[in-house]
């Protein structure tokens, strides 16, 4: 047993919990977005309250605290290394709902393998969405920035719902970690919906009449989108409680004998 425990792990070159990956990610833009906030509020409060209409405002928009220097550096660091393991989530999730389809009464179901496609592909627009408004600022660019924006904004609510969709469609009997993961998603899309409701209601005040505070609102309301957005990425930890990320090699099946010599075994 000992010599095949050594042959096993020489063939496991790195493994991480996939849930311990999926906080580390998420971490990522959440500490960024924390400290960009405080130290542009403390130090640069002209800056980050600028706007067309010169009204008064507190609450300045995520743009303008990471569009300015150095807060932007940061900011763009720690999405680079944020992007790359999203990536892997998205296609550890496309892998795991296909086996769940291949085993449910969907198998064959063609519009059940479109929705999963569909899921997949708006997950990746909202990445690629996510670069961006990163790398292309609204101080840099504001006309594409803004398109940006949208386009993340429409490929996050999509990929929500999509989401919801598929997660019920291939779990009819939940277990009760799956329940209050579902529902989470759910209250986590519904409140997206809302904050972004608010946020166009406030965006349009702000932009056609100068509301006072309608920009603090509207920021509000996009922190609250952004926070959401978030905790929805987080439910992988409950969908994904005890998985491994590995790299490993392929090894033939072996055994160990009683004198700790391998012997191969023959595939059926």
């Amino acid at each position: 047993m000992e010599g095949q425990s050594i042959c096993n792990k020489a063939a496991i070159f790195f493994m991480i919990s996939f849930r311990q990956l999926c906080l580390i990610t998420v971490s990522l833009p959440l500490c960024a977005l924390l400290i960009c906030f405080i130290t542009a509020y403390i130090f640069q409060q002209d800056d980050i309250h600028e706007t067309h209409c010169r009204v008064y405002n507190v609450i300045p928009s995520i743009s303008a605290i990471t569009g300015i220097s150095p807060q932007r550096y940061l900011w763009r660091i720690c999405i680079a290394f944020h992007i790359g393991p999203r990536v892997v989530i998205a296609s550890v999730y496309r892998s795991y709902y296909r086996q769940l389809l291949s085993l449910s009464k969907h198998a064959t179901d063609a519009k059940a393998i479109r929705l999963l496609d569909v899921c997949f592909w708006l997950n990746v627009v909202e990445i690629a969405a996510l670069c961006g408004v990163t790398y292309i600022s609204n101080r840099e660019n504001y006309p594409i920035h803004e398109k940006i924006f949208i386009l993340f904004m429409f490929g996050s609510l999509s990929y929500m719902l999509a989401t919801i969709k598929v997660f019920k469609l291939l779990r009819p009997n939940m277990t009760e970690t799956e329940k209050t993961s579902y529902l989470f998603k759910k209250c986590l899309f519904i409140l997206s919906i809302c904050c972004t409701v608010g946020l166009l209601i406030f965006f349009l005040k702000h932009r056609l009449l100068c509301h006072e505070m309608a920009f603090s609102w509207f920021s509000l309301c996009e922190y609250c989108i952004a926070s959401a957005n978030m905790a929805f990425h987080v439910t992988v930890v409950l969908d994904f409680p005890t998985e491994n990320l590995l790299v490993k090699r392929d090894l033939p099946l072996v055994n160990v004998n009683a004198d700790n010599e391998i012997v191969h075994l023959k595939e059926n």
